[in-house]
């Protein structure tokens, strides 16, 4: 019950962080809904790979750039969204960051008609942000998440 309560609390901390930034600066949008199942992994299962800071920052990227370069060559149609969640996939598995809330950037960004602006913000700063508060966080809580000596290995 304890460690639910540490998860939930978490999660609730970063998201409604990431809400304020985004009703804060109505020229960005720093909140985009595959966060939510981010956190889920990152305070729920935080030892899990697919919760890894590198699994949840590049997966995000990777998949946000499938989206925006399959929109930008092809447009939207029923094929780009498949493709694009497609070569999402397909690129995480080769980069080992395979983050399964990132393959919905894909389809946010070909809906959304996305240009690679989308990269930075929300996806990398909203990625990095989680990360960074995951890292923090879970270490407060001293819970295993993440720690440098995780590098040398």
């Amino acid at each position: 019950m304890k460690n639910n309560l540490i998860s939930g609390f978490g999660a609730f901390l970063c998201i409604s962080a990431l809400a304020y930034l985004n009703s804060y600066d109505a020229s960005n949008l720093w909140l985009i809904p595959p966060f939510g199942a981010s956190m889920v992994l990152v305070m729920a299962v935080h030892e899990s790979p697919l919760a890894h800071p590198k699994n949840v920052f590049f997966g995000h990227i990777i998949s946000a750039f499938s989206g925006v370069f399959i929109y930008a060559i092809l447009g939207f149609s029923f094929f780009s969204v498949g493709l694009g969640v497609g070569l999402a996939i397909f690129l995480m598995m080769a980069t080992k960051t395979v983050h399964p809330p990132a393959g919905a950037n894909p389809i946010i960004a070909i809906l959304g008609a996305k240009g690679f602006g989308f990269l930075m913000i929300p996806v990398a700063a909203g990625a990095a942000f989680i990360v960074l508060f995951a890292i923090i966080y879970n270490q407060l809580m001293k819970r295993k998440y993440f720690t440098f000596n995780d590098l040398r290995q």
